[in-house]
């Protein structure tokens, strides 16, 4: 008896990760370009996941937008490259990819409570060097600063003593060392 066997592979999945990506744009400070921008995204389907912008080099009329979103590194690829197609745009740099940046968000947390969720708040707040920038005799409302999976465990640690409000700046990034954009 002659049997053969046969060894099954199975077919190769192209499956590519989905990152998170920070992007830093460098565009001219005009009416539209913002629109332009965020046009770009919700023509093709992307999401934004954070989105912070703020005129950097007044002389220069030149403003910076930051950011965050997600996809496979081809999508990624793809975001930027039509990104720098726009006419206003001067550079986009991936923060995330290859060079180490600082993250930074800021948010304004609300909490409600009295006796004990008062006590536990402040106890958290101090552990998460939150500051607190207005407090009455029934709620707090906390200043924290941090990356955004911290700024996340906050807020989840305040639901259960009251939460009531979050505001959150969104995310600002700047690459390290002495090279600018």
């Amino acid at each position: 008896m002659n049997t053969t066997a046969t060894t099954h592979y199975p077919a190769a999945k192209e499956t590519q990760q989905i990152e998170h990506r920070t992007l830093s744009i460098l565009v001219d400070n005009e009416p539209g370009v913002l629109a332009r921008v965020i046009g770009l995204f919700s023509g093709r389907g992307y999401n934004i996941d954070s989105l912070t912008v703020s005129e950097t080099e007044h002389e220069q009329h030149l403003s910076r937008i930051t950011i965050a979103t997600q996809g496979t590194p081809m999508v990624i690829e793809q975001i930027k490259n039509q990104l720098e197609r726009l006419v206003p745009v001067h550079r986009v740099v991936d923060l995330t990819a290859g060079m180490t940046a600082i993250e930074r968000e800021i948010a304004l947390v609300k909490v409600r409570g009295k006796d004990n969720n008062r006590v536990e708040a402040l106890r958290l707040a101090d552990a998460f060097r939150a500051r607190v920038i207005d407090a009455t005799t029934e709620s707090f409302v906390f200043e924290i600063t941090g990356k955004s999976d911290k700024i996340d465990q906050f807020v989840v640690l305040m639901a259960p003593l009251g939460l009531v409000e979050v505001s959150r700046s969104g995310i600002v990034a700047i690459g390290r060392g002495p090279e600018g954009m």
